[in-house]
């Protein structure tokens, strides 16, 4: 049976998600959760910044890649928004941009010329059949501007979904920090 604090769970992206109605028809619109335990802080900028830190290797080297290849087209790498934003920045979370912060939620992403995205990293207690839970709920939506957009997003997507469930998994497996 697994471990109910490490699975991750496909769910629809949370209607109170300050991402739920960004864009009217999203390109991309997936969420997964993973249950928080009871003794994980409640701040979604620590959380995610927790998550960021600590991806698997193979998430880095297929990031490389990624930036490697896509620099051909005039799109922003990872590398670039890192170095634009030294360590320490309270204005990112690893290279992703931050837009809005909450008690409960922090909205990141990025704007290029192929496509807008944005990530959500939101606290939610579920109802589950032992009482109530918190989960961490990862959303994503993405407008995209063009063909190159729409290629780029339909190219990514199962990595996308990997690297995702895998941050998430490798997180609640390294333990989440604690209040």
């Amino acid at each position: 049976m697994p471990d109910a604090n490490r699975s991750v769970l496909s769910v629809a992206v949370p209607a109170e998600s300050g991402v739920a109605r960004m864009y009217d028809a999203p390109d991309l619109a997936d969420a997964y959760a993973v249950r928080l335990p009871d003794n994980a802080i409640d701040d979604p900028e620590l959380l995610a910044r927790f998550m960021f830190a600590h991806q698997a290797k193979w998430i880095a080297k297929l990031l490389g890649l990624r930036d490697a290849l896509v620099a051909r087209f005039g799109l922003k790498t990872s590398k670039q928004l890192r170095i634009a934003n030294p360590p320490g920045s309270r204005d990112r979370v690893d290279f992703f941009r931050i837009y809005t912060r909450s008690a409960r939620e922090i909205i990141l992403g990025e704007n290029d010329s192929h496509l807008d995205f944005r990530l959500s990293i939101l606290q939610q207690t579920r109802d589950t059949h032992e009482g109530s839970a918190r989960y961490l709920i990862l959303s994503t939506v993405v407008h995209c501007h063009n063909g190159l957009g729409r290629f780029y997003i339909l190219a990514i997507t199962p990595f996308h979904r990997l690297v995702v469930r895998s941050t998430l998994r490798r997180a609640a497996r390294i333990g989440w920090p604690t209040a």
